[in-house]
């Protein structure tokens, strides 16, 4: 599933094409809305807020171009198109006359086309069109979004702390917490924490800086790719101990292990070096005795 930074960049590159603009073509092939009639609507512009994309039309518009029976009849302003990639979405964008090569026509979920270019939503599990004073519902509830204008620390500490005993890597997964935090970042925070994932959340001495610390690294590499967390842009050296199994910690030497975390079918793998990170870990997969550091 993409993290907050790889969605913000996703709304980059959709909003050079569309906000602004009028749509020229405009078609959701899912069977909810596939009615909906959004061709000759403004976009107003393009938002990532956490792992979502929202996509707001001028207003204003009737209630069945959500293609939807609504009853009342009429609504009052825009539209807004909610997407979220989760595992195999993606949105490419095409130049006009470009040849579309983002996957077979039959995985097309939404086709956006203005004067400057098209997007086209591949694979796109979720695929709403709502009016845009109805945004809550699909968003409402994502905690302080890491990336948005309107980031709230304070806030976001509070809703980690607030149940105590769960293991911190499951609390930064949950976007009510905060928005924009996928496993990559999960694990490497727990790394930079010094605990493994499985450490309680009232376990850790400052949450305050945690929380700094992932708005640091989603505002970092919001228009990079990779999710730098070293700080070194070299090809396998971006990460502490992420999707590192087998292989040295970068920073101590000890071979970083896995094993999942969380509850099935929501479960992730989790990575940690035994030695950098204390804390409870699966049966059999124990810290690294304190001394000598290894040699690399």
């Amino acid at each position: 599933m993409p993290e907050g930074d790889s969605v913000f960049r996703v709304a980059t590159r959709l909003r050079a094409v569309l906000a602004g603009q009028v749509l020229t073509a405009a078609e959701l092939r899912v069977p909810a809305h596939a009615t909906a009639v959004l061709a000759g609507r403004r976009v107003l512009e393009v938002v990532p807020r956490g792992k979502h994309l929202l996509v707001r039309l001028e207003g204003p518009g009737r209630s069945e171009d959500t293609g939807r029976s609504e009853g009342s009849g009429r609504s009052e302003g825009g539209l807004t198109l909610h997407t979220h990639l989760r595992m195999d979405g993606r949105w490419s964008v095409f130049a006009p006359g470009e040849r579309w090569t983002g996957g077979p026509p039959a995985q097309i979920r939404v086709v956006l086309g203005t004067g400057l270019g098209t997007a086209v939503g591949y694979r796109l599990p979720v695929v709403e069109l709502l009016r845009t004073a109805d945004e809550q519902r699909a968003v409402g509830h994502l905690g302080p979004d890491l990336l948005g204008p309107d980031w709230d620390r304070a806030e976001a500490v509070r809703r980690l702390g607030a149940d105590p005993a769960r293991p911190l890597g499951e609390a930064l997964l949950d976007q009510r917490n905060l928005a924009g935090i996928g496993n990559v970042y999960a694990n490497e925070l727990c790394y930079l924490a010094g605990v493994t994932p499985w450490t309680p959340v009232g376990e850790l001495r400052d949450l305050d800086r945690l929380a700094a610390r992932a708005h640091q690294l989603l505002q970092a590499n919001r228009l990079r790719p990779g999710h730098i967390t070293t700080g070194d842009t070299r090809r396998g050296r971006g990460h502490w101990v992420y999707d590192r199994a087998g292989r040295p910690c970068a920073r101590c030497g000890t071979l970083v292990l896995t094993a999942q975390h969380g509850t099935p079918p929501r479960d992730r793998p989790a990575y940690w070096c035994p030695y950098c990170q204390r804390g409870p870990a699966p049966r059999g997969r124990g810290p690294a005795p304190r001394g000598r550091r290894p040699h690399r």
